[in-house]
């Protein structure tokens, strides 16, 4: 407890680096391991012995880890509004973008050439899920002193700001096809058209928004990722439960041991021959 608490203080004291948080958060795990796991199986070693006692703590142990991570993996918790329960999570579905290009046609994408075909018409619900990832690629990011520039290969369009261009709700087209199974997705795109924004004599784009015709109109190509929400739950899950099938295992194989040996001293003494 005195280390635990030797750490809080450091915490406290020391400047964001390598001590704080990467060696804290490790010293702080191992603490806690030693603590809580350590002081069970001491006791239970003390009065079952020290193979058996570790083989009852791991049972216990796993056997709790599969209670939780179904608990994880039947109530998502924050990640679905849910429950108050927030297990562990991997990334979040959204979209991604993929390509600028003056055509759906000059795609690289064999399902992206076929939007103006297959594709149905997007609308302003669509425009408003894609906005966030469309400024992050096309607008370049304002980078701080001492940090490097995140890289952003399709922000070569001249615009400075998320209000320099406009997205045009009628002309974009998203492609969803059915999913193949449970757990595998088809791709999925949208192709939205962008334009240079018209502004005034003062450089203040113009209201209602409209499309500078001196410009060139582009398509931003966007792939939906599905993400991975469940994917650290079911991995730890499936880990737990493999944990807990070798402990019990491992009773099993002490039982057989333990048996082996009360029968080789219950075995019947040979008679001695004169």
């Amino acid at each position: 407890m005195q280390l635990l608490h030797i750490l809080v203080l450091a915490s406290e004291e020391t400047p964001h680096g390598l001590w704080n948080p990467t060696i804290i958060g490790v010293l702080t795990v191992i603490c806690a391991v030693g603590l809580f796991c350590g002081s069970t199986y001491l006791l239970l070693g003390t009065n079952l012995g020290a193979r058996l006692g570790f083989l009852v703590a791991a049972a216990g142990l796993t056997g709790f880890m599969v209670l939780l991570t179904t608990l994880w993996l039947t109530t998502p918790g924050s990640a679905t509004g849910n429950s108050s329960l927030d297990p562990p999570h991997g990334d979040t579905a959204s979209w991604k973008v993929v390509e600028v290009v003056n055509t759906p046609a000059d795609s690289k994408i064999k399902a992206v050439q076929e939007l103006p075909k297959s594709g149905r018409t997007g609308d302003a619900s669509l425009l408003t899920q894609v906005k966030p990832a469309i400024d992050a690629a096309v607008v370049p990011a304002t980078v701080v002193e001492g940090q490097e520039a995140p890289e952003q290969p399709f922000a070569t369009l001249g615009v400075s700001s998320s209000t320099d261009y406009n997205l045009d709700p009628d002309g974009s087209r998203y492609y969803i096809d059915k999913t193949e199974n449970f757990f595998f997705h088809r791709a999925r795109y949208a192709a939205i058209p962008l334009c240079i924004a018209r502004k005034d004599a003062d450089g203040v784009p113009v209201a209602p928004p409209a499309c500078d015709p001196l410009e060139p109109t582009h398509y931003v190509i966007l792939q939906y990722d599905y993400g991975s929400v469940r994917l650290p739950v079911l991995a730890y899950w499936i880990a737990s439960i493999l944990l807990f099938g070798l402990s019990l295992l491992g009773l099993h194989w002490w039982e057989k041991d333990e048996r082996a040996r009360k029968r080789a001293n219950l075995a019947p003494v040979p008679a001695t021959t004169s």
